[in-house]
């Protein structure tokens, strides 16, 4: 198109030139035509060169273009073939995956079980007096219950012959040599016996295994009630011979619960100063009426043999005092003068006879209202140890708390045989009273019987 434009312009500027300059050469014309159709001819070649150019490009480029659509569907194809190949491939994994688990659903089983059972038999033997003959096996269990993978034909083995060995110790008495713990926190070599799976015990007393530990440690406060002489007993006997033995089914726990439980004198000391006065009130008391009553059995007896000869009074015994005050003139004594004498004699005798009651009374009406002191004592402790401490930590309320509880219980412990013994006292010193009002009344009614005194 630029070459017609180019043409056509030459074209008229040659005619523009022919009008303006009319007598030009004729020649010029000609050779200016010339020029045009060569520049013509010329410009429709380079057009054909273009165009062929063009063809042949576009030739190859829907040769590439079939080409790279050959590539397209080849690789397309590949692809899809891949892809067949692959889900053929998963299809067939998960049919052997399914297979496997098929296969080993009873092995998998097994092997959880036996993890199982290594663990809880870890955590008994953690405690268990075995254990301290065997030190070894709580590492041997570890392994196989911490095991992430599938535990080894060996390991079963050896979880096997760890459950009979358990199941053996059990139901044996052994005495071997171990390391163990005193109570100051050396360690030293003993002899101990073991008791099933139950308690194990040296000739100092009983041991236990602390949970996680592997060395036996000597109860610090061993276990009343003859259980230590049991434990001698053992290791005194011959082999073979039957001796009784205490086992603990809690492995120690029972033990050391039976060992911190205090005693007498320790619940004692829990009552305080309350606690020490309200016991020595009652020993006070107790001494008193442990007094008047050995005064009131022996004056009883001569009392007795007095009766049994009244005739010669003696001044050995109240009655023989009383019928001595009754004189040996009897004619010159009158019946209400000698019925004053009777009863005088008779009122100075009493007060002998009921000594130390009013005091025991007292004794027994004081000693409760300690034990209530004592209580309110210690419950003012536990609220202090609340305020400062919370309830957090009952140990350190337990304090307050046994004040309260032993003060109360040694007030009543006093309180009730006092009560016993000074009712004792006044039964038997009536008694003796109302004997010697008995005589005294039957010597007044023999004189006023007697010729004269009517």
């Amino acid at each position: 198109m630029r070459g017609h434009r180019f043409v056509m312009t030459l074209a008229l500027c040659g005619l523009l030139t022919g009008l303006v300059s009319a007598p030009a050469a004729a020649q010029d014309m000609q050779a200016l035509l010339q020029e045009i159709r060569e520049a013509g001819r010329e410009q429709q070649r380079i057009n054909r060169e273009r165009e062929q150019r063009f063809l042949r490009e576009r030739d190859k480029q829907q040769q590439r273009l079939r080409e790279a659509r050959a590539e397209r569907d080849a690789a397309r194809r590949k692809a899809e073939a891949a892809r067949a190949e692959y889900e053929a491939g998963q299809r067939a994994i998960a049919e052997r995956e399914q297979e496997l688990q098929e296969a080993s659903s009873d092995l998998g089983r097994l092997f959880s079980a036996a993890r199982s059972t290594a663990g809880d038999l870890h955590e008994q033997a953690r405690t268990a007096p075995v254990t301290i003959e065997i030190p070894e096996r709580l590492d041997q269990l570890a392994a196989i219950a911490d095991n992430p993978e599938l535990p080894s034909i060996s390991q079963l083995e050896s979880l096997w012959f760890l459950l009979v060995q358990d199941m053996t110790a059990t139901g044996q008495v052994t005495r071997f040599d171990g390391e163990i713990t005193d109570i100051f926190g050396n360690k030293r070599e003993a002899e101990l016996i073991r008791v099933g799976d139950f308690s194990a015990f040296t000739r100092d007393g009983y041991v236990l295994l602390p949970e996680g530990g592997r060395r036996a440690q000597l109860l610090p406060n061993q276990p009343g009630g003859g259980y230590v002489s049991a434990a001698e007993d053992l290791f005194a006997a011959e082999d073979g011979a039957l001796k009784p033995a205490l086992i603990d089914p809690s492995r120690g726990r029972l033990l050391e619960v039976e060992a911190d439980k205090p005693d007498l004198m320790a619940r004692v000391h829990q009552g305080g100063v309350v606690g020490y006065t309200i016991l020595g009130i009652g020993a006070v008391g107790l001494l008193l009426a442990l007094l008047q009553l050995g005064y009131l059995v022996i004056t009883g007896r001569r009392v007795r043999r007095q009766l049994d000869d009244t005739a010669q009074p003696s001044d050995s015994n109240p009655l023989g005092r009383v019928l001595g005050a009754a004189g040996s003139d009897k004619g010159e004594e009158d019946a209400e003068l000698l019925e004053l004498q009777l009863s005088e004699a008779v009122v100075k005798e009493t007060p002998r006879l009921e000594r130390f009651q009013s005091l025991l009374k007292l004794f027994v009406a004081v000693a409760p209202l300690m034990g209530l002191l004592g209580t309110v004592t210690g419950m003012i402790l536990t609220f202090q140890s609340i305020t400062l401490f919370g309830t957090s930590d009952p140990k350190l309320m337990a304090g307050g708390i046994s004040q309260a509880l032993v003060t109360t219980v040694l007030g009543l412990c006093v309180a009730i045989p006092l009560l016993f013994l000074n009712s004792l006292l006044g039964a038997r010193s009536r008694a003796l009273v109302q004997t010697l009002d008995e005589e005294s009344a039957l010597v007044l009614a023999r004189r006023l019987e007697e010729p004269g005194n009517a």
